[in-house]
């Protein structure tokens, strides 16, 4: 009996551990997004462009609302 006590603790604790790391990654990525102005700005200017402010402000929003 205490063997199957010890296996359901095991499996909540990976239940759990699961989606609190879930949770904290996505919140890392929301505050602090591996792209940003500058990265867009790099990658339009290496393609031979020369984006404007609002372009790259039209990007931002583009990739902040499929994170959503």
């Amino acid at each position: 009996m205490p063997i199957l006590w010890i296996a359901l603790a095991g499996l909540a604790g990976l239940v759990i551990g699961f989606f609190g790391a879930q949770f904290l990654f996505k919140k890392q990525m929301r505050d602090n997004p591996p792209i940003n102005e500058e990265v867009i700005t790099t990658m339009m200017s290496q393609m031979g462009r020369k984006p404007s402010q609002k372009q790259v402000n039209a990007v931002m929003q583009q990739i902040r609302s499929n994170m959503k």
